[in-house]
């Protein structure tokens, strides 16, 4: 079987119905997540590049790093607290012959944001790259059972951080460098029970086509990725398990992507020959359209 056939064919539901707390971890997810450790196979596009990817510890941010390394970049992977995942990913990083810095820590905090992409700087040697991945999302059916702390964790994490960190990224960001940011297909086409999570992903479009228009005439490119549903370790964290045992099924494909399906997307707008390429959303949603 040829690795393209291994990577097309991939768990449908129904699942077992699964819970975990919140962020959750990817080895107690059944099934396993696919994040690219035995398909993607690098060419060196981003050779000698410097990337930080927020939320690498799992999910996307794993795959993206995985093929990033393997496509030639030395990697900062920003994660919460899950210690276990984060050096995981950190192991096909170095396995790949990368550099892999790992730095925990709470992006809702500006000064911990500014220190990222410090530590990027002063140990990678500077920033091409800027993965604005991490997320947080509650599932809550009724807006009056929304608390306003939750609201304000989301937007925090969602928002904030990714304006914290490109802020602070792009002062030692050269022409070709690319800022890349995670929407999601709720940005258009939301769940009513992840309200606060689909309205950061709306303002995360729009953030990243304005940035573009601003960065353009220094060189840096920002352009967003518009995950459908993906089996990931914040599904069975934050979505009821009944909704797990069928997640993805509502989508053409009927399963969810896994996280290697998105990881060629990130690395195509990571390219440098991809440098028109800017102020645009790429979908990834399993057949359904966005418009």
């Amino acid at each position: 079987m040829s690795d393209n056939q291994k990577v097309a064919d991939q768990p449908e539901p129904p699942f077992d119905e699964q819970k975990q707390p919140m962020p959750g971890v990817t080895g107690r997810m059944d099934p396993l997540p696919d994040h690219g450790e035995d398909s993607y196979v690098g060419s060196g596009k981003l050779k000698g590049m410097k990337a930080v990817i927020t939320g690498g510890d799992s999910g996307i941010g794993r795959a993206v790093a995985i093929a990033y390394a393997r496509e030639g970049a030395d990697i900062l992977i920003s994660y919460l607290e899950e210690d276990e995942d984060a050096q995981e990913t950190a192991r096909w990083v170095e396995e790949a012959g990368q550099r892999a810095i790992l730095m925990p820590g709470d992006i809702q905090d500006a000064a911990h944001c500014r220190a990222i992409i410090e530590r990027a700087v002063s140990e990678l040697g500077g920033i091409d790259i800027l993965v604005n991945n991490a997320a947080h999302q509650a599932s809550v059916d009724d807006i009056t059972e929304i608390s306003d702390e939750e609201w304000d964790i989301t937007f925090r994490t969602n928002i904030h951080a990714m304006f914290y960190l490109t802020k602070a990224a792009v002062p030692h960001m050269k022409p070709g460098s690319s800022i890349i940011n995670t929407s999601s297909i709720n940005a258009d086409k939301p769940n009513p029970g992840l309200l606060a999570y689909a309205t950061t992903k709306g303002a995360i479009q729009n953030f990243t086509a304005g940035l573009a228009q601003m960065l353009a005439e220094k060189g840096i490119r920002a352009n967003s990725v518009a995950p459908g549903p993906i089996w990931t370790p914040l599904i069975p964290a934050t979505l009821p398990p009944e909704s797990v045992a069928n997640f993805g099924k509502q989508v053409p494909f009927q399963r969810p992507g896994q996280p290697a399906e998105l990881a060629t997307t990130y690395v195509m707008l990571a390219d440098p020959l991809s440098s028109y390429t800017s102020g645009t959303m790429v979908a990834v949603t399993g057949g359904q359209p966005i418009i």
